[in-house]
């Protein structure tokens, strides 16, 4: 079991990006959340086998057709044990 946390930007936010993200964890049985941050960047955290992480990972970098990636930071985190993948609201309630 592994842990990614990956904060995306460029134009990421009113594109699909976090339903289809949370759609794809669900494909990829992968757990985890989503959601949008008040500077305009998607963060999103991704728990489960090595090889379905890292296809969330890759994911991130093109997103939905929508959007348009300009950059990903990736960041390892411990599991937390995280079931299920939702889509979370942004913080400050923006």
């Amino acid at each position: 079991m592994i842990r990614r946390r990956v904060v995306v930007s460029g134009d990421v936010q009113g594109v699909f990006f976090r339903d289809t993200c949370r759609r794809t964890a669900d494909e990829q049985g992968v757990a985890g959340w989503v959601r949008n941050l008040p500077d305009g960047t998607v963060e999103a955290v991704f728990e489960g086998e090595p090889e379905p992480v890292q296809k969330l990972v890759d994911w991130a970098r093109e997103g939905p057709p929508m959007a348009t990636v300009n950059t990903v930071s990736v960041h390892e985190e411990e599991p937390e044990g995280l079931t299920g993948f939702e889509n979370r609201p942004t913080p400050g309630g923006y």
